[in-house]
């Protein structure tokens, strides 16, 4: 799915959601120079895989939060993991470097990739700010509704405290 594809889904989903269009945005450091309507609220997103590349995640946190892989491996007992090369993205996701967004988890056919959301964006009013598949802007929606889309597309989704 691309951008507008993304919101005639939310639409036929009946989720609410706000966009923030902006200029191409590739990282946390140039998202932070953008005007947003929910700032601190946005997402990063980590697309890693195992030392064995047979199974992949999609980790998504604070935009202004680190995530150690070690101790994430230790915590969720994975194999060891490193960042998912940019073939690996368009394969499983059909997302592009700079673009990385649980959205892309609707372009998983094989419902192969596992979504790690950090449970804090479940407090506070439950917003989330994440790309439509396209890094020239953000969709705020709850997350909530973001973990129920995600569901119920097949992928497998992880809760949790990071």
């Amino acid at each position: 799915m691309n951008k507008q594809d993304i919101y005639n889904f939310l639409d036929e989903k009946n989720i609410a959601y706000e966009v923030t269009e902006h200029e191409a945005v590739m990282n946390m450091e140039e998202l932070s120079k953008v005007d947003l309507l929910y700032p601190g609220r946005d997402a990063k997103n980590l697309f890693v895989r195992d030392d064995k590349k047979k199974n992949y995640y999609l980790i998504t946190v604070f935009g202004d939060k680190r995530v150690d892989l070690k101790q994430f491996k230790e915590k969720h007992n994975t194999r060891r993991l490193s960042f998912g090369k940019d073939h690996d993205l368009k394969e499983k996701l059909d997302l592009e470097t700079g673009a990385v967004s649980p959205f892309g988890l609707l372009n998983d056919a094989e419902h192969a990739v596992h979504f790690y959301l950090d449970k804090q964006f479940t407090k506070n009013g439950g917003i989330i700010g994440i790309h439509p598949n396209d890094n020239t802007a953000t969709v705020w929606l709850k997350a909530e509704d973001l973990i129920k889309l995600i569901e119920a597309a097949g992928n497998p989704v992880h809760v949790v405290s990071m």
